[in-house]
């Protein structure tokens, strides 16, 4: 058959096997049996779930809200009738726009094409036999010379992606939680062969960042805007563990909505959410990021929505300041960044980045300048403000100055003099040369550098953190030469950060003793996996955001491609192992919510680069002349003690 009948064909519905559900549904999870019918059952239950008054928390029990082939309505409709029986004590939340798909107004064609993996219908020469490349190309001309006729083409070659995406935002939405009849967040992960959830079924602060991130691009701001201010109601609940009580302004780390009966009525339910400061978190650590986080989505909230009420109210304003205040407390500590535990951040396990890690410094950097912006002026705030200005000179100065290294910076350390004693000390931290790893001698290109994992007295973490350096890019905290040559170092090292699946959390993996001891055999860090060297697609859209500040696109859109190879197939892991990323990880959740928000947020952005804005930052010139002004009084550029009669605030 030629080309030209072929596609004459489907137009007019003559290859009947073209949209046979099993074909649309060939490269999907088997739990996915249609996604057709998948997609028109969810809209019933949605449009259900908004006619009752309390919440449908669909996703508070993993065991319903997942799709279990043609029985999902039948669960899903289960699950809204036991609704009706709780009695909901909270205010009720503005309605809720936007939360389904929207109801295409396309062709059954094109809205069925989506539906379809290229790679199997090129394949099967029942759907579509193409003689030859050349054939091909001759006769697409003739067709795109019609309006239609081309445009249908063009949906055709995009049906893989489109399908990728659609299926993205049906597992996002999956994942929704709902407190009192509103969106208020997503879980952590939504995988119905998973036995053992732990706390994978709770709103994580940091992981639902992409979410809403992803809900913001697409035009729906009640889920975000829900999610800022319930959670900043839970920033003043009582928090203790072991009679020790943490700092008025920690955000938890996660929380649940549970239902639970009323007091003296048995009969009757209300829901309340259930916060976790650490108390019950593995290892019982502070999320010390979940703060820094919620302040950067605030802007983002605002910038995006153009609302600016929401973080002009007099609670999230306090809220604001709390964080602030904890995060700028005077300490032991001598250096402007922030010091911290093991696991306090995207890394909440031991792997020896106690002290001054990156991640937080670089996430500490941000929200700073988030809060600068966003802070009301007014007299009780001067002071506030002071200090901030200040710690962001010094930190920008820091980080910039210590933590930088490339092959000239790293021969520089290569000859230090240790043990200096005076105030002009060339090697400040007394970081002995024999620190330098074999491995990184070998590994830094000519060309590249980055921003070292950590730094404290007699101690360089020379492993590269992806996090860290990508959020650097981003906001501003690492120079535009320096952010430049994190990206032509990632470039260079593309096989050891992203081989086959982006992106690496950190590299190398700790090994041997050297993992024994750090990680104190921690079974779930072994070498190249989960923390230690493992793979993590998250990673995607916090790298295009920093690409498309550097103006440099084609980077990101390279990775997403390697991440769409697999994602969907290997059903949307938390991590993957082995060096090149070729396993799934051992441990890995299927169906992570923010792999799979974080692959969208990826794609909306390289469709439209500008909206990135909402997340970068600049720097203005008063910070810049501060900072330039401290760089002439470095002792490594000018010896010799000096004492600055003037204070540089901005």
């Amino acid at each position: 058959m030629g080309t030209s009948e072929a596609v004459l064909q489907v137009l007019s519905g003559a290859n009947p096997l073209l949209f046979n559900s099993a074909t649309c549904s060939g490269n999907l999870d088997s739990t996915f049996p249609s996604r057709f019918l998948y997609k028109y059952t969810k809209k019933r239950v949605s449009r259900y779930k908004r006619l009752f008054n309390c919440s449908s928390t669909l996703q508070s029990d993993l065991g319903l809200n997942r799709l279990k082939g043609l029985g999902y309505g039948l669960s899903g409709c289960r699950e809204v009738n036991r609704l009706q029986l709780l009695s909901c004590k909270c205010q009720q939340a503005e309605s809720v726009s936007g939360l389904t798909a929207e109801d295409g107004n396309g062709t059954w064609f094109v809205d069925s094409a989506k539906k379809l993996n290229l790679n199997s219908v090129a394949n099967t020469p029942n759907i579509l036999e193409f003689q030859d490349v050349q054939q091909f190309e001759q006769e697409k001309k003739s067709f795109t010379s019609n309006g239609a006729a081309g445009t249908t083409i063009d949906s055709v070659s995009k049906a893989t992606v489109d399908c990728l995406e659609d299926e993205a935002w049906n597992l996002l939405r999956d994942s929704m939680v709902y407190y009192c009849g509103s969106p208020i967040g997503t879980i952590a992960a939504n995988d119905p062969t998973s036995s053992n959830v732990l706390n994978y079924d709770q709103v994580f602060i940091r992981d639902f960042i992409p979410s809403g991130i992803a809900f913001l691009l697409k035009g729906e701001y009640d889920i975000v805007r829900n999610f800022i201010l319930h959670t900043l109601q839970l920033q003043s609940w009582e928090k203790t563990m072991d009679c020790h009580s943490p700092g008025q302004g920690l955000m938890p780390a996660s929380f649940k909505v549970r239902t639970v009966p009323l007091d003296g009525d048995d009969s009757a339910t209300e829901e309340v959410l259930d916060p976790d400061f650490g108390e019950a978190a593995i290892g019982r650590v502070a999320p010390v990021d979940s703060g820094l986080w919620w302040i950067i989505l605030l802007r983002a909230y605002g910038k995006c929505s153009g609302d600016l009420s929401v973080q002009e109210r007099i609670d999230v304003q306090t809220g604001i300041k709390m964080i602030l205040k904890l995060c700028l407390a005077d300490g032991f500590d001598m250096f402007p960044t922030l010091l911290v535990t093991d696991g306090s951040c995207m890394i909440d396990r031991r792997m020896g980045i106690h002290g001054h890690p990156l991640e937080i410094q670089a996430l500490f950097y941000s929200a700073l300048l988030c809060a600068r912006e966003m802070l009301a002026p007014e007299d009780g705030s001067a002071d506030l403000i002071r200090a901030l200005n200040n710690r962001l000179v010094a930190l920008s100065f820091h980080i910039r100055e210590y933590y930088w290294i490339d092959l000239r910076k790293l021969n520089e350390i290569y000859r230090y003099k240790t043990e200096e004693y005076s105030y002009d000390a060339v090697n400040k931290f007394n970081i002995y040369p024999d620190q330098i790893p074999p491995w990184l001698v070998e590994w830094m290109p000519n060309k590249g550098g980055y921003l070292i994992g950590n730094l404290q007295p007699a101690h360089m973490d020379f492993r590269f953190f992806s996090l860290g350096n990508i959020w650097s890019i981003v906001n501003g905290l690492a120079t535009r030469d320096q952010s430049h040559a994190i990206l032509d170092l990632m470039e260079a090292k593309w096989a050891d950060l992203v081989a086959d699946m982006p992106l690496k959390i950190c590299y190398p993996a700790l090994e041997g003793q050297e993992w024994q001891i750090i990680t104190g055999s921690d079974p779930k860090n072994t070498p190249w996996s989960y923390h230690n060297a493992g793979s993590w697609p998250t990673l995607l859209w916090q790298f295009t955001v920093a690409c498309i500040k550097m103006n440099r696109p084609e980077i990101a859109a390279r990775a997403v491609q390697v991440a769409e190879k697999r994602l969907s197939q290997d059903k949307w892991p938390e991590y993957y192992d082995t060096k090149r990323a070729r396993f799934i990880g051992k441990q890995a959740q299927l169906f992570q919510t923010w792999s799979i928000a974080g692959y969208l947020v990826s794609k909306i952005l390289l469709a439209d680069p500008s909206a990135a804005k909402i997340l970068t930052t600049e720097e203005d010139s008063e910070l810049v002349n501060a900072f330039s002004c401290m760089i002439s009084a470095n002792p490594r550029r000018k010896r010799g003690r000096k004492n600055l009669n003037q204070t540089y605030i901005v």
